[in-house]
């Protein structure tokens, strides 16, 4: 589902090569060089006293016991108390390369996540109209926290494997050559064998990540949905669609773990063949005086510290396959360049008055794509107040939202007091635009922080003449906490009109000289519509105003109505003058009466 979804995005819009992914990859460490350091320094102390206990071991076995001395129990004494050092050491470096290091796993993954949600706040309705929550989630949640796993076990799995692995063939090569050679004979054996496997974990573990990215779609889709599926008596419909996700990820999951288990499985068989090789070869040479017992101990002692390195380059190879899968879907996130940014010499948006100019306008969502909107001219004064109907689908929504530059124009322009929006930096053109829609959208939280939404830096007091112009006031003092009132996700406790009423406090509240409304009364009773419809009429005033009609009686007031179908402003004029015209207009607006 993902490679196929972010297929849809061109190639231009890739801008990183694997070179640049590699610095953006070693990038996140920068701020915590210093960290990592000591991480990698207490690695080190950690590989080297546990080299170096055998070695403690092999010094009493093969000297100290067999003299039977007082100086040799001494120094027997002695050489525990190293050890005990040294474990204390080792536990104390250790302690603080799995703390620490965490800690700067954590603080990676809190840079990447914010990276990647700034970023999804830079991209376009156009890019969430092809994506869907569920898989963005995945992206920001799952997949960070497998690359904080690489980012924290990654370096020191590789420096104390290393450290080790080698400490460990150096000294065996000092006691007994043949028998090292012996030893180290099975590692590229196991070496090709671990990179067989890991290749197809990588595989498995990549359909794996695509199919949680699927069931948090689905979960996101039912749960959003839950009012409709009951409503519907769908459940069993959409219990079925989650089991056929949930059987999907189980099949995947399944081929990961028996790519895990054979990798897991094979190596440790490998070490045991290797301890067995040990003791046997070493048995033989122990017979025929090549070696004494405490060497063999010494081999046999190695042979356990070697098999940490190999479970820790195991244990790497996974975290790095499900790691740089992780990064893999967070850099294609990452490298889609948003289709609407600032130009290079954009200007701020001042002192606006409010003429919009559509100057042949011309669009449609993709290149393949027929054009919703074409040669669309249109002049709207300042303080203006127009409405927009027409057939659905004729484009009236993305019209408007063409003026913002939600969407991106294909060709023609549109300026606003003369300048065209293009040239104008996003935040100070849409910051002097105001929405409100059908489909209204509260956050969860208290009704004073979604209407303070509009506004970041109001007052209380701005915030309570916003809700009485938009005839909010009453309905919230009477909530059970007044504007401290949690209205739920999104306003679930809140009726249609009281959530349109908070919509056009937060338009009050943001005072722009340009509002739109689209189609925000369409779903409200009568009564509803009466409260939201004064409201509207309020914060009209002397602002440039486009409302984008489904009931042709809310329109009825406006200075031009503007008929908009396929073939473009089809017709033009004031209600009274359209009626009498007997076109499209007059058509709509009988069959309107009739069903009213």
């Amino acid at each position: 589902m993902y490679a196929r979804n972010w297929k849809k995005f061109p190639v231009s819009c890739i801008t990183f090569t694997m070179n640049s992914r590699a610095r953006k990859f070693f990038s996140y460490y920068k701020p915590y060089i210093g960290l990592l350091c000591w991480d990698l320094l207490c690695a080190l102390i950690v590989s080297a006293a546990t080299l170096a206990i055998p070695l403690c071991i092999r010094y009493i076995t093969k000297y100290l016991v067999a003299e039977q001395s007082s100086e040799a129990l001494s120094h027997i004494y002695i050489m525990g108390g190293v050890m005990i050092a040294l474990i204390s050491v080792h536990a104390i470096s250790h302690a603080f390369v799995d703390y620490r290091g965490h800690v700067m796993g954590a603080l990676m993954e809190r840079d990447m996540r914010r990276e990647l949600f700034e970023h999804y706040q830079k991209l376009s309705f156009k890019f969430y109209d092809e994506h869907r929550t569920g898989e963005l989630l995945t992206r920001i949640s799952n997949d960070s926290f497998n690359l904080a796993e690489l980012y924290h076990h990654g370096p020191e799995d590789i420096v104390i494997s290393l450290v080790n692995f080698i400490g460990a063939f150096v000294i065996l090569l000092n006691i007994n050559v043949t028998l090292a050679l012996i030893t180290f004979l099975f590692l590229p054996i196991m070496a090709l064998y671990g990179y067989y496997f890991s290749n197809k974990m990588q595989i498995a573990l990549r359909a794996s990540r695509d199919r949680i990215g699927d069931i948090n779609v689905q979960v996101e889709d039912t749960l959003s949905g839950i009012r409709v599926v009951q409503s519907f008596t769908n459940e069993a419909i959409e219990n079925q669609k989650f089991a056929h996700e949930n059987e999907r990820f189980v099949a995947s999951r399944k081929e990961s773990y028996k790519s895990e288990a054979y990798f897991y499985d094979g190596l440790i068989t490998f070490t045991q063949l290797m301890t067995i090789a040990v003791v046997i070869f070493g048995a033989v040479c122990i017979v025929k005086g090549y070696m004494d017992v405490a060497d063999l101990l010494t081999f046999l002692l190695y042979i356990g510290i070697l098999i940490e390195p190999i479970q820790r380059l195991g244990n790497f190879i996974r975290l790095y396959q499900e790691g740089i899968t992780g990064f893999a879907r967070f850099m294609e996130v990452l490298e889609v360049e948003p289709d609407i940014q600032d130009a290079p010499n954009a200007t701020p948006l001042t002192h606006v008055d409010g003429n919009i100019e559509f100057k042949n306008v011309c669009f449609k969502y993709k290149e393949e794509h027929d054009h919703i909107l074409k040669n669309i001219s249109l002049n709207i004064r300042a303080a203006e107040f127009v409405a927009i109907v027409g057939p659905s689908g004729a484009g009236k929504s993305t019209l408007c939202s063409l003026i913002p530059r939600f969407y991106e124009v294909s060709d023609g322009e549109i300026c606003i007091d003369g300048k065209n929006v293009r040239t104008l930096s996003i935040k100070s053109l849409r910051s002097n635009i105001g929405f409100v829609q059908q489909d209204v959208y509260l956050f969860a939280g208290s009704v004073i922080d979604n209407i303070r939404y509009g506004k970041l830096d109001a007052s209380d007091a701005e915030i309570m003449h916003a809700a009485k112009m938009a005839n909010a006031h009453d309905f919230i003092i009477a909530l059970p906490h007044g504007y401290a009132t949690d209205i739920g996700q999104r306003g679930v406790k809140l009726s249609g009109g009281q959530k349109q009423r908070l919509s056009i406090a937060r338009a009050f509240l943001k005072d722009p000289p340009i509002i739109i409304f689209d189609e925000a009364t369409s779903a409200l009773d009568n009564e509803s519509e009466r409260a939201v419809q004064n409201a509207t009429e309020k914060l009209m005033k002397n602002r440039t105003t486009l409302i984008i009609a489904h009931r042709l009686s809310t329109v009825r007031n406006a200075q031009r109505i503007l008929v908009l179908t396929d073939n473009g402003i089809e017709e033009e004029g004031t209600h009274e003058a359209l009626l009498a015209k007997g076109g499209m207009y007059a058509n709509l607006y009988l069959r309107h009466a009739q069903f009213s």
